[in-house]
């Protein structure tokens, strides 16, 4: 392993030198053990001084469809209170005679459900977060469900809604009573952040508003105008707090009964549930770009940089977490170390 090690470390450290991202934390391991981790590269280019940090918290961006509404949902389904296949206007009043009533949960975790491809919430609804909420879920289908399978924040943002009508209780909450808590995932939250946190916040873009890097608000701006807590993002996190998270996913026996996380839930999310479609998809999971379903290599990225991905059958998981909004939204540059990355982590 110290030789792999000693490849990631030098892929890392070329991104910093490259501007991909001013800095890094990763980590890789199994079940049982957390085998290589590392950081490189600082906190803030205009605090030099300050390194990256193992604690260093990162906005997780679309992570929290995984932290906060791919876990809530899979605890609701565990308890028996959420029927994946059943057509949402079966047992939600609110989306009953909406075109939305005929979709299922299943089909919004695998993006095949028809809905809207971005959020577009200000510029459709406004900035009142009812009114937001109520046009999400009356809107009209994109196209027909289970048709095709095509990526949208608005699949998340439903889900989330549903685990708050199942749940009776805001997604924050419900994600830190059921997962974040019972799992030890101490400094993962949604905003506001304790000071402590934001002092160690890695900085993402540049704010339009106040001409300066965003650091411990959320980078997205559906998550800000909902007030920070959504489904599509706005969840902040650190390195041991992920580890945490796919430990547990791989061995579920380990995780507190409180959890929700069981070896099922996990099976079915790793696992092809979108028939012959392409491309394919789990649950909220998909196979790693590079990789073929025998591989068993899944994968999520968030849009700030950040990464985590998990093999059952290999018993092992990767985290990538980096600040690369801080430079630039294009993608290309941080694809190609991730790609990278993932090859040597489960070389």
């Amino acid at each position: 392993m110290t030789h792999t090690t000693a490849r990631i470390e030098a892929l890392l450290d070329e991104g910093v030198r490259d501007k991909v991202y001013p800095g890094a934390v990763w980590a890789t391991g199994d079940a049982a053990h957390v085998h290589a981790y590392g950081t490189t590269g600082v906190l803030d280019p205009d605090e030099p001084d300050v390194k990256m940090q193992l604690d260093t918290v990162f906005d997780a961006a679309s992570l929290t469809k995984l932290l906060a509404v791919w876990a809530s949902i899979g605890a609701l389904w565990e308890d028996n209170v959420l029927d994946l296949d059943a057509p949402l206007s079966a047992f939600w009043d609110e989306v009953t005679g909406h075109p939305l009533g005929a979709v299922t949960a299943r089909q919004l975790l695998t993006h095949t459900a028809g809905v809207p491809l971005r959020a577009q919430l200000k510029n459709l609804y406004g900035t009142d977060p009812q009114t937001i909420r109520a046009g999400v879920l009356h809107e009209a289908l994109h196209r027909p469900p289970g048709e095709v399978v095509e990526y949208t924040d608005r699949a998340a943002l439903v889900l989330g809604y549903l685990a708050e009508y199942l749940s009776e209780v805001p997604l924050d909450q419900l994600a830190a009573e059921r997962t974040w808590r019972p799992l030890g995932m101490a400094s993962t939250c949604f905003s506001p952040l304790s000071d402590h946190l934001v002092a160690r916040c890695a900085p993402t873009e540049i704010d339009q508003v106040t001409d300066a890097h965003l650091r411990g608000v959320a980078h997205d701006f559906s998550a800000r105008l909902l007030g920070g807590v959504c489904g599509i993002a706005g969840v902040f996190t650190v390195l041991d707090d992920l580890v945490r998270f796919l430990r547990y996913m791989l061995d579920p026996a380990m995780a507190p009964a409180a959890a929700g996380f069981r070896a099922e839930w996990t099976a079915q999310s790793l696992t092809v549930q979108t028939g012959d479609l392409q491309p394919v998809r789990g649950l909220f999971w998909h196979p790693a770009p590079g990789t073929t379903v025998e591989e068993d290599v899944w994968v999520h990225y968030g849009f700030t940089g950040t990464g985590m991905w998990i093999s059952p059958t290999r018993d092992r998981w990767a985290v990538l977490l980096t600040n690369k909004l801080y430079y630039t939204r294009d993608r290309q540059p941080l694809t190609e170390i991730r790609n990278s990355f993932r090859e040597l982590a489960f070389a």
